[in-house]
């Protein structure tokens, strides 16, 4: 789509979401708020409108409103008028999850039931003088056609909103009557009592058809009006989530309230972000990054520099930014929070221009099978800088795996009879293909990694090794010193089958176990110091390779962190990269990096990501060397640090670019410009 013919919300944006709340509504001076959120970087505005309460008065019976709203101007108007005048945009944020109790005496099968016929209450314990709570069934009529769609019609047709979001539009589970008839009409079953027993898509289906009612009223009233709507990680159907709205969104939040041993995964927001990139012909997504560090700490902010190589990771990966805020910038007593956003939205403003447009660039995929071993691939590639995207196993078709060189299976892979000749026909036209675990009983699969059908799979082995075989072993590279390195977990024992198999490693069973491994040491000797059990073994089919781990490389990663481990997933990568990757660094433990291109110029961002999390300040990096292979026929005409702004020296020696980033504290996008 040309620039000039696009919509403002297809263009690069900037979003400041104050979250407010009822009892500061006094505070809110609407040109003085326009101009704050002007002032932090900002060119978007999410503000409340209806919902939970009402921001505006409201004409809709059961559409509760806000008893601290002035009675003598319309604030939902002014804050429009205000935003447009600095020429903000304004989307209306509405959550219809929830409704006050006066609804719920009212109308109480609108609500959401347990298998014993209990409603849903939140905050009953809440100190102070509220009124209960309760959540709405997203199959009953309050989040559908008696309060829902009469709000957003009433709202769209009064006032000037640019955009709409649904905060908080999922389904949670609810056993009332409309569910159990629903539930009956469509599987000829009977509700089962617990979550666990449900079909597979009855969630997404109930989110699908709320939102299709939604979606449609609001194509009704104004057919340019974009709507927002989340997407989750782990838990969403994506493809659902699109159909269904213009825009996506998703909420990496970094929740450090839940103790440091369970503090969110460093790459949380990067592959949140490339889960979103992935489907084609969309609007880049948006990541929401929360400043505080827990909703039960909302109201101070996450140290200042892991906030900032939070936030950075949202454009650094292809995202566009939105910060969520509690409350409007005269109420928010921590004021870091607000210097942080406006420092960071105008290192975004500066970007925005040559991101707008970029593709991301990649060699690698994983498929995302949104558990533990995806999650260990996705550590390991980023922290040896491997650039990758993600897929969803409906994204791997011919078509779309032909852009990558390099595919990776985490363990607990489905294969389907469509990913499986999707697969074999990708490694047959030259690809690399690098499988883990265990596999199912399929000839074809069988066959593509040169292995036999008698597959075993052993007891969860300690004290146990991985021992490299042969001469210049491509998976030892920058291992040469060692012959063994760590290994732990079950192995599928099996054997290479004809003559087209490589043995690259293989196990070296436990030698002790491990109540004794350390008593006495003079009993440590190896049993049995070499095995032919691989694990692992390269097969070659076609144009390309195959390479099959018989254990859970991905388990090792996220359990151990351990250097070797790192390397050894490197090595397994760049045996299919040929002549090696696309785009090098340094590699640096916390170094994230991602590369987009246009046809003009290639954009390389760097993250800093170095230290222990929470961090507690940036530790710098220094002497970042960037390797990158420059296309035949093009010439490089500068390159520059956008953030910056300043140049980098390189050289060009047989057709790649070499350059060095003397020192990086969070996020830099280094351009690299054609002539």
């Amino acid at each position: 789509m040309a620039l000039s013919k696009r919509l403002w919300w297809q263009k690069p944006l900037r979003v400041i979401q104050p979250n407010l709340q009822v009892r500061d509504t006094d505070r809110i001076d609407p040109e003085r708020l326009a101009q704050q959120i002007k002032d932090m970087g900002g060119n978007t505005m999410v503000f409340n409108v209806g919902g939970i309460y009402a921001w505006y008065p409201t004409e809709v019976p059961y559409h509760t409103v806000n008893e601290f709203l002035p009675k003598d101007f319309d604030l939902l108007q002014e804050v429009i008028r205000a935003c447009h005048q600095q020429d903000i945009r304004f989307i209306a944020r509405f959550d219809f999850s929830k409704a006050a109790d006066t609804t719920f005496l009212q109308r109480p099968q609108w609500f959401v039931r347990d298998a014993e016929g209990e409603p849903h209450i939140l905050g009953a314990k809440r100190p102070g003088d509220w009124s209960l709570l309760m959540s709405t069934c997203i199959n009953g009529a309050y989040r559908n056609e008696a309060v829902a769609a009469p709000v957003l019609q009433e709202v769209i047709r009064r006032y000037d909103i640019d955009g709409i979001f649904f905060n908080a539009p999922g389904f949670v589970p609810c056993s009332c009557e409309g569910c159990r008839r629903k539930y009956k009409a469509v599987y000829g079953l009977e509700l089962p009592k617990e979550k666990a027993g449900y079909e597979p898509d009855w969630a997404s289906r109930c989110m699908r058809d709320n939102m299709d009612l939604l979606y449609g009223l609001i194509k009704e009233e104004k057919p340019d009006m974009p709507m927002i709507l989340y997407y989750n990680l782990y838990r969403d159907n994506i493809f659902d989530r699109a159909e269904t709205t213009d825009m996506l969104c998703t909420e990496p939040q970094d929740i450090l309230s839940l103790g440091h041993h369970h503090i969110p995964e460093f790459w949380k927001p990067a592959l949140s972000i490339k889960l979103g990139r992935s489907l084609p012909d969309r609007p880049v997504p948006f990541g929401i990054v929360h400043s505080s560090p827990g909703m039960d700490w909302r109201h101070t902010g996450l140290p200042p520099a892991e906030y900032r190589f939070w936030l950075s990771q949202i454009p650094a990966h292809g995202g566009s930014i939105w910060h969520s805020l509690t409350g409007v910038p005269d109420t928010i007593g921590d004021k870091r929070i607000l210097e942080i956003v406006g420092e960071f939205n105008q290192q975004v403003a500066k970007v925005d221009p040559y991101m707008d447009g970029a593709e991301p660039r990649s060699e690698v995929a994983l498929m995302w099978t949104a558990d533990a071993s995806s999650e260990g691939w996705a550590d390991g590639l980023i922290n040896k800088q491997l650039l990758f995207d993600v897929l969803l196993t409906e994204q791997a078709v011919p078509e779309r795996l032909a852009r990558y060189k390099v595919l990776i299976i985490p363990e607990g892979m489905k294969y389907t009879d469509e990913f499986t000749a999707s697969l074999c026909g990708f490694v047959r036209q030259g690809g690399h293909v690098v499988a883990e675990g265990s596999l199912p009983q399929r000839s074809e699969l069988l066959e593509l990694f040169a292995i036999s059908p008698e597959l075993y799979t052993s007891e969860p082995l300690v004290a146990s090794y991985l021992r490299f075989e042969g001469e210049a072993n491509p998976l030892q590279k920058g291992l040469e010193s060692t012959e063994l390195i760590a290994h732990r977990g079950r192995v599928v024992y099996c054997q290479p089958e004809g003559s087209g198999a490589e043995l690259l490693a293989t196990l070296v069973p436990p030698f002790s176990p491990l109540e004794s491994v350390g008593a006495p040491p003079e009993r440590a000797s190896l049993p049995v110091s070499r095995t032919d059990l691989p694990l692992a073994l390269l097969s070659r089919q076609g144009e390309g390779t195959a390479l099959y781990l018989p254990f859970s490389l991905s388990q090792l990663i996220n359990e151990f962190k351990l250097f070797e481990h790192y390397q050894l997933l490197g090595n397994a990568i760049e045996l299919g990269l040929g002549v090696g990757p696309e785009l090098k660094v340094t590699n640096y433990q916390g170094l994230q990096v991602t590369q987009f291109a246009t046809d003009k110029h290639r954009l390389v961002h760097l993250v800093n990501g170095a230290g222990r999390r929470p961090l507690s300040r940036s530790l710098p990096l220094h002497q970042i060397e960037v390797e990158l292979r420059v296309p035949d026929n093009v010439k490089v005409k500068r390159v520059h640090q956008i953030i910056s702004d300043s140049p980098l020296e390189y050289q060009l020696k047989e057709g790649r670019l070499f350059l060095t980033v003397p020192r990086l504290e969070v996020w830099e996008c280094l351009l690299v410009e054609w002539e």
